[in-house]
């Protein structure tokens, strides 16, 4: 049982970690101690050493990972009601209703996604609401197709053709019997999305378009890292390996969910 959900296991010690470790240590992940820096690791009071301004690398790691999962998290989220909501009512009302919806999902999907959260980032400035927003909003559309053929199913079964006949509204028919069976389909899709969110944070961070200064995320310690490495090669192994280790582990509890459910 515990080799089944060894990922899981690995990504709640990692949140915990990432939560509890900033109590308890002595510098913050922008304090600057202007008498350690570049300090080695096991230096002093800084276990991992300083980076290239005197900030300790632990508490930014830690701090780091925390932006990156909650900017994950509240993406995929954004994500995951875009998608049920469009999702639903393609695959309810069908028709031409249904054929022109999914044929704005197909168009979307022929646009660079990632141009399209760069040029909200460009156009109206860098925040991590906007970085919330904008890659919520072009990682809907697997989810929006998912739920639509889900929907699509489900509304020939008996006990929704019984709901109708009863004279029950279509909106109460989605509420109380269509989405409850959708929810572990949805869930699994939502798990196999966060560590695709937390790809494109990354990469967007580390291009200076992602979680900007005082903040800081996983992308942004690697770009740091990278810039680095020739002096301190533990400034880019360490969150480099970090970021390897999360996206390893959710996608791997994504698609045993998503196996489960099928």
């Amino acid at each position: 049982m515990l080799t089944r959900h060894f990922p899981l296991f690995i990504i709640l010690v990692i949140v915990g970690l990432a939560l509890l470790l900033p109590l308890f240590l002595p510098w913050t992940y922008d304090q600057i101690d202007w008498n350690a820096v570049r300090a080695p690791a096991f230096s002093s009071s800084h276990i991992l050493g300083t980076d290239e301004l005197g900030r300790d690398r632990l508490a930014r790691l830690a701090s780091g990972t925390q932006v990156t999962l909650m900017v994950a998290m509240a993406a995929a989220l954004v994500s995951l009601l875009v998608g049920i909501a469009w999702g639903a009512t393609a695959g309810w009302v069908g028709g031409r209703v249904d054929e022109a919806m999914m044929r704005f999902v197909d168009g979307l999907y022929a646009l660079p996604f990632m141009f399209i959260v760069i040029l909200l980032m460009v156009v109206f400035g860098r925040s991590i609401l906007l970085v919330f927003i904008g890659i919520g909003l072009v990682e809907w559309l697997t989810m929006a197709r998912v739920v639509r053929g889900q929907v699509m199913s489900l509304k020939e079964r008996p006990f929704i053709l019984a709901a109708e006949a009863a004279g029950t509204p279509p909106l109460m028919i989605v509420i109380r019997h269509i989405l409850p069976n959708i929810a572990g389909v949805a869930l699994a899709y939502l798990m196999l999305t966060v560590p695709q969110v937390v790809m494109v944070e990354s990469f967007l961070s580390f291009l200076g378009l992602g979680v900007q200064e005082p903040l800081t995320s996983l992308g942004i310690l690697v770009k740091e890292g990278a810039d680095d490495m020739d002096m301190a090669p533990l400034g880019l192994l360490l969150p480099g390996g970090l970021l390897v280790v999360i996206l390893v582990c959710l996608t791997i509890e994504g698609e045993r969910l998503r196996d489960h459910f099928s």
